[in-house]
């Protein structure tokens, strides 16, 4: 089930947004502890049609009560009194709370400041104060954060548990939780109405990842990193399995500890994994490079299980070909002055690949140490930093997050870009950055980075499934963006 938390801070505004709450979800969540004034909660109970948890936070629990601990305290007294369907309780409070009437305990306990290991003593304090449910809060940034929560919910106990997941990875907890059979997963009615930090709202998860259609037999795709390429890939991968009626589905992953990540992808059943082009994280310690070109680079942008272990492959320079091929023609790259800026692994696969292409190529990056180890990896020419406006070049390839357009130390200017140069850009992908209205309005040739995306879902899609990509979902999932 789905349950939207509510914060209104006005007794005038909180009958609509139960209204609109209760057509979107299973359960509600009503948090006291934003209102200005406090409400007749009798009355807001008697517009809603949904089952109702009651709660109020405090701030040290991520809520916004701002009076004493008594008046908290009897707040929920009177709560109870108009009999909700459910009242959350802090665990430290529950005892002087008695049971009242048909209203369920939902007994909570939160750790804003770390994940917890081991919950099985404070469990035994909630049953003891008579919970019905037994809630858990904590910070999830990443997979290692969220993974004793997913085992906290998950694990046969005698009372139900349900968690709640903050910051970068509660929206993969609330996947997970969903498919593992969580009691009821929270969600927001909209963005900025959050309860927590990170906290998905109602329309992501039933829009971007058919929520409705996750179960047990669900297989999830996970996509790694959190940038523009992770959340459009996962709208319109998901549209596409939708669409072909695939029990797959894509899982958001930040994944934390290499050392136990192959582990825990066993465990889930996940056998495929597709990266952010721009994730800066390293996932050569759990798998190996199966093709010339991630071999050369280190660079990977899918990665998957075989039957010696996980081995990973790369797609981004092959979508930039098709791309340009389009664009310019099959032997674009034929002896052509190539700059490549940058010094990482995406930098390095450019290198690789243009001069596997017969291209001309130099690195360049704000570093000249960085730019100049790069160079000497790709086995091609280094150009100095202050350099790079003298260095005639017809091909501009800006690999990466780093290189920034600017006139600022360390940045490109881009002056540097000439008419019917050809300039790649992959610094804020899959969208434009700021070069972009520098290359058209210098006259250069600006190889569209959602061209290339798109390209290269197409190709992903292939090597994940062997079906070519529907059309249809690629524009539904651009709509959703």
């Amino acid at each position: 089930m789905i349950c939207i938390s509510l914060t209104p801070s006005s007794r005038t505004l909180a009958p609509a947004d139960l209204l609109n709450a209760s057509r979107k979800c299973d359960m509600i969540e009503l948090c006291l502890d934003s209102f200005l004034k406090t409400p007749d909660i009798a009355s807001l109970l008697k517009l809603c049609d949904k089952p109702v948890i009651v709660s109020c936070r405090r701030r040290k629990d991520g809520g916004n009560w701002s009076g004493t601990e008594d008046e908290r305290m009897q707040l929920l007294r009177n709560t109870i009194v108009a009999e909700p369907e459910y009242v959350e309780l802090d665990l430290d409070i529950a005892e002087k709370i008695p049971r009242f009437g048909k209203t369920k305990r939902v007994i909570s306990y939160t750790s804003l400041n770390r994940p917890l290991s081991k919950i099985d003593d404070i469990f035994e304090q909630c049953y003891k104060a008579k919970a019905d449910v037994v809630k858990f809060t904590w910070p999830t940034d990443d997979l290692d954060a969220a993974w004793p929560l997913l085992a906290a919910v998950t694990q046969a106990r005698e009372l139900p548990v349900v968690g709640q997941g903050i910051g970068a990875s509660g929206l993969t907890f609330s996947l997970l939780g969903r498919k593992y059979g969580s009691p009821w997963i929270y969600a927001a009615l909209e963005r900025g109405m959050e309860a927590y930090d990170g906290q998905p709202t109602v329309w992501q998860l039933e829009e971007e990842y058919c929520i409705r259609d996750i179960d047990k037999k669900t297989r999830f795709v996970g996509v790694v990193g959190l940038g523009a390429a992770e959340n459009t890939t996962v709208r319109v991968l998901n549209a596409a399995f939708h669409e072909l009626d695939k029990p797959i589905r894509c899982l958001p992953l930040l994944p934390g500890s290499m050392d136990k990540l192959q582990k825990r992808l066993g465990i889930m059943k996940i056998n495929a994994m597709l990266v952010d082009p721009l994730y800066s994280g390293d996932l050569s310690g759990m798998c190996t490079p199966s093709d010339e070109l991630s071999q050369q680079s280190g660079y990977m942008d899918v990665v998957l299980e075989g039957k010696k272990g996980w081995v990973g492959r790369t797609t981004l320079m092959e979508a930039v070909d098709r791309m340009t091929s389009a664009l310019k023609d099959e032997k674009w790259t034929e002896g052509r002055a190539t700059t490549v800026f940058g010094c990482g692994p995406i930098a390095l696969a450019a290198a690789h690949y243009l001069s596997g292409r017969n291209a001309a190529v130099s690195i360049a990056a704000p570093s000249d140490n960085a730019g100049m180890s790069a160079a000497k990896k790709a086995e091609v020419r280094h150009i100095p930093w202050g350099a790079i406006h003298q260095t005639a070049t017809d091909v501009v390839v800006l690999a990466g997050s780093d290189i920034k357009c600017g006139t600022g130390r360390g940045e490109l200017n881009p002056s540097l870009i000439r008419e019917k140069m050809v300039v790649i850009d992959l610094t804020a992908y899959p969208g434009e950055s700021p070069f972009a209205e520098e290359a058209h309005v210098r006259g250069a040739a600006y190889i569209s980075p959602s061209g290339i995306f798109a390209r290269q879902l197409q190709l992903q899609f292939k090597m994940l499934t062997g079906m070519d990509l529907p059309p249809t979902a690629f524009k539904k999932g651009l709509e959703q963006a």
